[in-house]
Protein backbone atom coordinates (compact mmCIF):
# COMPACT_ATOMS: atom_id res chain seq x y z
CA UNK A 1 0.00 0.00 0.00
CA UNK A 2 0.81 3.28 -0.76
CA UNK A 3 0.81 5.82 1.38
CA UNK A 4 -0.11 9.72 0.83
CA UNK A 5 3.26 10.89 2.35
CA UNK A 6 4.99 8.43 -0.23
CA UNK A 7 3.37 9.85 -3.00
CA UNK A 8 3.85 13.61 -1.55
CA UNK A 9 7.79 12.58 -1.61
CA UNK A 10 7.77 11.39 -5.27
CA UNK A 11 5.77 14.68 -6.02
CA UNK A 12 8.43 16.87 -4.22
CA UNK A 13 11.53 14.74 -6.57
CA UNK A 14 9.42 15.75 -9.70
CA UNK A 15 8.56 19.05 -8.98
CA UNK A 16 12.29 20.25 -7.75
CA UNK A 17 14.94 21.83 -10.21
CA UNK A 18 17.40 20.73 -8.23
CA UNK A 19 16.89 17.38 -8.82
CA UNK A 20 18.82 15.34 -11.33
CA UNK A 21 16.51 15.16 -14.45
CA UNK A 22 16.80 11.50 -14.62
CA UNK A 23 15.60 11.36 -10.66
CA UNK A 24 12.67 13.64 -11.93
CA UNK A 25 11.87 11.04 -14.85
CA UNK A 26 11.83 8.47 -12.68
CA UNK A 27 9.60 10.24 -10.20
CA UNK A 28 7.26 10.74 -13.01
CA UNK A 29 7.10 7.36 -14.36
CA UNK A 30 6.63 5.95 -10.80
CA UNK A 31 3.89 8.46 -10.05
CA UNK A 32 2.19 7.35 -13.61
CA UNK A 33 2.33 3.85 -12.31
CA UNK A 34 1.08 4.85 -8.97
CA UNK A 35 -2.26 6.83 -10.46
CA UNK A 36 -5.03 8.83 -9.05
CA UNK A 37 -5.65 12.35 -7.99
CA UNK A 38 -2.11 12.82 -5.78
CA UNK A 39 0.05 11.59 -8.71
CA UNK A 40 -2.41 13.67 -11.31
CA UNK A 41 -1.90 17.10 -8.99
CA UNK A 42 2.08 16.64 -8.66
CA UNK A 43 2.17 15.81 -12.10
CA UNK A 44 0.12 19.08 -13.65
CA UNK A 45 2.18 21.58 -11.21
CA UNK A 46 5.62 20.50 -13.03
CA UNK A 47 3.76 21.89 -16.09
CA UNK A 48 5.54 25.32 -14.39
CA UNK A 49 8.92 24.09 -15.35
CA UNK A 50 11.14 25.13 -18.17
CA UNK A 51 12.27 22.32 -19.42
CA UNK A 52 10.06 21.28 -22.53
CA UNK A 53 11.39 17.99 -22.56
CA UNK A 54 10.22 17.52 -19.00
CA UNK A 55 6.92 19.14 -19.43
CA UNK A 56 6.94 16.68 -22.81
CA UNK A 57 6.77 13.71 -20.77
CA UNK A 58 4.70 14.81 -18.26
CA UNK A 59 1.69 15.27 -21.03
CA UNK A 60 2.90 11.83 -22.49
CA UNK A 61 2.22 10.08 -18.73
CA UNK A 62 -0.96 11.86 -17.93
CA UNK A 63 -2.54 10.42 -21.55
CA UNK A 64 -1.47 7.07 -20.76
CA UNK A 65 -2.37 6.96 -17.40
CA UNK A 66 -6.24 7.66 -19.12
CA UNK A 67 -7.83 9.37 -16.18
CA UNK A 68 -10.47 11.85 -17.33
CA UNK A 69 -9.23 14.29 -14.41
CA UNK A 70 -6.19 15.15 -15.91
CA UNK A 71 -8.25 16.52 -18.74
CA UNK A 72 -8.46 19.96 -17.33
CA UNK A 73 -4.60 20.90 -17.28
CA UNK A 74 -4.16 18.75 -20.30
CA UNK A 75 -7.01 21.26 -21.90
CA UNK A 76 -4.76 24.38 -20.54
CA UNK A 77 -1.59 23.11 -21.71
CA UNK A 78 -3.10 22.65 -25.45
CA UNK A 79 -4.72 26.09 -25.45
CA UNK A 80 -1.50 27.61 -23.70
CA UNK A 81 0.59 28.94 -26.58
CA UNK A 82 3.17 30.16 -24.31
CA UNK A 83 4.27 26.18 -24.02
CA UNK A 84 6.62 24.91 -26.21
CA UNK A 85 5.00 23.09 -29.44
CA UNK A 86 6.06 19.57 -28.25
CA UNK A 87 4.68 20.13 -25.41
CA UNK A 88 1.36 21.53 -26.45
CA UNK A 89 1.66 18.87 -29.12
CA UNK A 90 1.90 15.89 -26.72
CA UNK A 91 -0.85 17.72 -24.70
CA UNK A 92 -2.89 17.28 -28.05
CA UNK A 93 -2.64 13.67 -28.40
CA UNK A 94 -2.92 13.01 -24.88
CA UNK A 95 -6.22 14.15 -24.84
CA UNK A 96 -6.52 11.84 -27.46
CA UNK A 97 -5.23 8.86 -25.57
CA UNK A 98 -7.26 9.27 -22.62
CA UNK A 99 -10.35 8.92 -25.17
CA UNK A 100 -13.26 11.10 -23.89
CA UNK A 101 -15.64 12.15 -26.33
CA UNK A 102 -15.58 15.67 -24.50
CA UNK A 103 -12.44 16.91 -25.75
CA UNK A 104 -13.66 16.25 -29.69
CA UNK A 105 -14.82 19.52 -30.00
CA UNK A 106 -11.66 21.21 -28.43
CA UNK A 107 -9.37 18.46 -31.15
CA UNK A 108 -11.50 19.77 -33.76
CA UNK A 109 -10.52 23.82 -33.33
CA UNK A 110 -7.34 23.37 -32.94
CA UNK A 111 -7.01 21.10 -35.76
CA UNK A 112 -6.39 24.00 -38.03
CA UNK A 113 -3.30 25.60 -35.32
CA UNK A 114 -1.01 27.62 -36.86
CA UNK A 115 1.72 25.47 -35.27
CA UNK A 116 1.58 22.53 -37.69
CA UNK A 117 2.94 19.80 -35.03
CA UNK A 118 0.03 20.58 -33.00
CA UNK A 119 -2.38 20.88 -35.52
CA UNK A 120 -1.30 17.37 -37.02
CA UNK A 121 -1.55 15.72 -33.39
CA UNK A 122 -4.92 17.05 -33.38
CA UNK A 123 -6.26 15.60 -36.32
CA UNK A 124 -4.76 12.10 -35.42
CA UNK A 125 -6.56 12.58 -31.87
CA UNK A 126 -10.30 13.43 -33.47
CA UNK A 127 -9.21 10.17 -36.16
CA UNK A 128 -8.73 8.30 -33.05
CA UNK A 129 -11.85 9.22 -31.18
CA UNK A 130 -14.28 8.90 -34.33
CA UNK A 131 -12.24 5.57 -34.74
CA UNK A 132 -13.15 5.06 -31.26
CA UNK A 133 -16.79 5.56 -31.19
CA UNK A 134 -17.25 3.56 -34.52
CA UNK A 135 -16.02 0.70 -32.47
CA UNK A 136 -17.90 1.45 -29.51
CA UNK A 137 -18.99 -2.11 -27.97
CA UNK A 138 -15.91 -4.33 -29.57
CA UNK A 139 -13.43 -6.26 -27.36
CA UNK A 140 -10.10 -3.89 -28.10
CA UNK A 141 -7.47 -6.68 -29.71
CA UNK A 142 -4.62 -6.28 -27.14
CA UNK A 143 -1.09 -5.68 -28.50
CA UNK A 144 2.15 -7.12 -27.76
CA UNK A 145 2.67 -3.20 -26.48
CA UNK A 146 0.83 -1.56 -23.46
CA UNK A 147 1.06 1.95 -24.51
CA UNK A 148 -2.05 3.59 -25.41
CA UNK A 149 -0.78 4.65 -28.92
CA UNK A 150 -2.64 7.55 -31.51
CA UNK A 151 -3.60 5.48 -34.08
CA UNK A 152 -5.01 1.51 -34.07
CA UNK A 153 -2.46 -0.56 -35.53
CA UNK A 154 -3.75 -1.69 -39.15
CA UNK A 155 -4.82 -4.80 -40.02
CA UNK A 156 -2.34 -5.49 -42.89
CA UNK A 157 -0.08 -8.33 -41.62
CA UNK A 158 2.72 -7.87 -44.51
CA UNK A 159 5.77 -6.03 -43.54
CA UNK A 160 5.99 -5.47 -47.41
CA UNK A 161 2.53 -3.79 -47.85
CA UNK A 162 3.01 -2.08 -44.14
CA UNK A 163 6.48 -0.39 -45.07
CA UNK A 164 4.73 0.76 -48.62
CA UNK A 165 1.86 2.05 -46.80
CA UNK A 166 3.84 3.96 -44.08
CA UNK A 167 6.45 5.85 -46.45
CA UNK A 168 3.65 6.75 -48.80
CA UNK A 169 2.82 10.53 -48.34
CA UNK A 170 -0.01 10.71 -50.47
CA UNK A 171 -1.71 8.54 -47.75
CA UNK A 172 -3.84 10.36 -44.40
CA UNK A 173 -1.45 10.88 -41.96
CA UNK A 174 -3.55 8.20 -39.57
CA UNK A 175 -3.05 5.16 -42.02
CA UNK A 176 0.61 5.67 -42.00
CA UNK A 177 0.34 5.83 -38.40
CA UNK A 178 -1.60 2.68 -38.72
CA UNK A 179 1.07 0.93 -40.59
CA UNK A 180 3.59 1.86 -38.16
CA UNK A 181 2.21 1.09 -35.36
CA UNK A 182 1.38 -2.35 -37.51
CA UNK A 183 5.05 -2.89 -38.44
CA UNK A 184 5.67 -2.31 -34.58
CA UNK A 185 3.98 -4.88 -33.40
CA UNK A 186 5.03 -7.29 -36.15
CA UNK A 187 8.68 -6.84 -34.75
CA UNK A 188 11.97 -8.63 -36.09
CA UNK A 189 14.63 -7.12 -38.45
CA UNK A 190 12.63 -6.63 -41.36
CA UNK A 191 10.33 -4.55 -39.67
CA UNK A 192 13.18 -2.36 -37.63
CA UNK A 193 14.08 -1.07 -41.17
CA UNK A 194 11.30 -0.48 -42.55
CA UNK A 195 10.12 1.76 -39.73
CA UNK A 196 13.82 3.16 -39.77
CA UNK A 197 13.39 4.54 -43.33
CA UNK A 198 10.15 6.87 -41.96
CA UNK A 199 13.19 9.31 -40.57
CA UNK A 200 13.81 10.37 -43.76
CA UNK A 201 10.43 11.74 -45.19
CA UNK A 202 7.07 12.77 -44.05
CA UNK A 203 6.52 15.74 -41.40
CA UNK A 204 8.82 16.26 -38.41
CA UNK A 205 5.60 15.17 -36.19
CA UNK A 206 6.05 11.59 -38.21
CA UNK A 207 9.54 11.01 -37.86
CA UNK A 208 9.22 11.93 -34.01
CA UNK A 209 7.08 9.00 -33.70
CA UNK A 210 8.95 6.84 -35.90
CA UNK A 211 11.94 7.76 -33.70
CA UNK A 212 9.33 6.79 -30.42
CA UNK A 213 8.28 3.56 -32.06
CA UNK A 214 12.12 1.95 -32.73
CA UNK A 215 12.54 2.78 -29.07
CA UNK A 216 9.60 0.32 -28.28
CA UNK A 217 10.98 -2.23 -30.79
CA UNK A 218 14.45 -2.25 -29.21
CA UNK A 219 16.08 -3.57 -32.44
CA UNK A 220 19.39 -2.92 -32.81
CA UNK A 221 19.46 -2.96 -36.23
CA UNK A 222 17.61 0.78 -36.14
CA UNK A 223 20.57 1.90 -34.44
CA UNK A 224 22.68 3.49 -37.20
CA UNK A 225 19.37 5.12 -38.53
CA UNK A 226 18.73 6.49 -35.15
CA UNK A 227 21.91 7.85 -34.36
CA UNK A 228 22.21 9.16 -37.90
CA UNK A 229 19.27 11.38 -37.41
CA UNK A 230 20.33 11.91 -33.82
CA UNK A 231 23.65 13.61 -35.23
CA UNK A 232 21.77 15.69 -38.03
CA UNK A 233 21.63 19.41 -36.53
CA UNK A 234 18.90 20.18 -39.53
CA UNK A 235 16.98 18.31 -38.09
CA UNK A 236 13.95 19.27 -35.69
CA UNK A 237 14.83 19.18 -31.92
CA UNK A 238 11.68 17.34 -31.47
CA UNK A 239 12.43 14.25 -33.98
CA UNK A 240 16.34 13.96 -32.17
CA UNK A 241 15.27 13.92 -28.70
CA UNK A 242 12.96 11.05 -29.53
CA UNK A 243 15.97 9.37 -31.54
CA UNK A 244 17.85 9.91 -28.36
CA UNK A 245 15.61 8.08 -25.77
CA UNK A 246 15.34 5.44 -28.51
CA UNK A 247 18.55 4.53 -28.72
CA UNK A 248 18.41 4.72 -24.38
CA UNK A 249 16.02 1.87 -25.15
CA UNK A 250 17.97 -0.15 -27.48
CA UNK A 251 20.88 0.23 -25.12
CA UNK A 252 23.64 -0.80 -27.50
CA UNK A 253 27.13 -0.15 -26.89
CA UNK A 254 26.84 1.92 -30.52
CA UNK A 255 24.22 3.42 -28.90
CA UNK A 256 26.46 4.76 -26.02
CA UNK A 257 28.98 6.55 -28.67
CA UNK A 258 26.09 7.96 -29.84
CA UNK A 259 24.24 9.50 -26.79
CA UNK A 260 27.94 10.50 -25.09
CA UNK A 261 28.43 12.44 -28.17
CA UNK A 262 25.58 14.51 -27.73
CA UNK A 263 25.09 15.15 -24.11
CA UNK A 264 26.93 18.39 -24.53
CA UNK A 265 24.27 19.16 -27.83
CA UNK A 266 23.63 23.61 -28.22
CA UNK A 267 19.76 22.20 -28.57
CA UNK A 268 17.90 21.68 -24.99
CA UNK A 269 16.36 19.49 -25.56
CA UNK A 270 18.69 17.05 -27.15
CA UNK A 271 21.23 17.59 -24.57
CA UNK A 272 18.24 16.59 -21.96
CA UNK A 273 17.04 14.24 -23.65
CA UNK A 274 20.44 11.81 -24.05
CA UNK A 275 21.13 13.01 -20.43
CA UNK A 276 17.85 10.83 -19.62
CA UNK A 277 18.82 8.53 -22.23
CA UNK A 278 22.55 7.44 -21.06
CA UNK A 279 20.34 6.68 -17.27
CA UNK A 280 17.73 4.51 -19.15
CA UNK A 281 20.96 2.71 -21.14
CA UNK A 282 22.63 1.91 -17.44
CA UNK A 283 19.05 0.92 -16.41
CA UNK A 284 18.69 -1.21 -19.63
CA UNK A 285 22.18 -2.79 -19.03
CA UNK A 286 22.11 -3.08 -15.00
CA UNK A 287 20.13 -5.63 -13.05
CA UNK A 288 17.27 -3.46 -11.66
CA UNK A 289 13.95 -4.67 -12.76
CA UNK A 290 12.30 -1.55 -12.24
CA UNK A 291 13.32 1.84 -14.02
CA UNK A 292 10.22 3.80 -11.95
CA UNK A 293 11.75 3.37 -8.95
CA UNK A 294 10.74 6.20 -6.81
CA UNK A 295 9.24 3.76 -3.93
CA UNK A 296 12.25 1.98 -3.74
CA UNK A 297 14.48 4.74 -3.32
CA UNK A 298 11.79 5.99 -0.42
CA UNK A 299 11.83 2.40 1.37
CA UNK A 300 14.84 0.91 3.12
CA UNK A 301 15.99 -2.55 1.69
CA UNK A 302 13.92 -5.20 3.88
Amino acid sequence: MVTEQEVEAIGQTLVDPRQPLQARFRALFTLRGLGGPGAIAWISQAFADDSALLKHELAYCLGQMQDPRAIPVLRDVLRDTRQEPMVRHEAGEALGAIGSPEVLELLKQYSTDPVVEVAETCQLAVQRLEWLQQQSGQPAVAGPYLSVDPAPPAEERDVGQLRRALLDETLPLFDRYRAMFALRNAGGEEAALALAEGLRCGSALFRHEVGYVLGQLQHEAAVPQLAAALARTTESPMVRHECAEALGAIARPACLAALQAHAADPERVVRESCEVALDLYEHERGPAFQYADGLERLRPPP
